[in-house]
């Protein structure tokens, strides 16, 4: 992941993953993109903040895989992946991608 922050695989995970699903009418095929740049993603965490905060933030990106259910329930599809994206993005660059300057 040399060069490429750990956030923007996760948070092109998340939609990737939702518009692979919703584009090809297959939800697994949407599941192995989440899933693919969460294992990317979980890597650059570990390399530049430890097994802890790699650990930690794979929950994160989990629940807000989870948690886009119910939001766009509320405020749309588009607009929930978005935001949680956005939220593990930035949880990732606190926590981890800052570091790799």
């Amino acid at each position: 992941m040399a060069g490429v922050p750990a956030g923007v695989v996760a948070a092109g995970g998340l939609v990737g993953g939702y518009g692979v699903a919703r584009w090809t009418k297959r939800r697994p095929l949407g599941g192995v993109v989440l899933a693919a740049a969460g294992v990317a993603a979980t890597r650059g965490w570990k390399e530049r903040g430890g097994a802890g905060t790699a650990a930690a933030l794979s929950g994160l990106y989990v629940a807000a895989f989870a948690g886009s259910h119910p939001l766009a329930k509320k405020i749309g599809a588009w607009p929930a992946v978005a935001a949680v994206a956005g939220g593990v993005a930035l949880a990732s660059w606190a926590a981890a991608d800052r570091r790799a300057g």
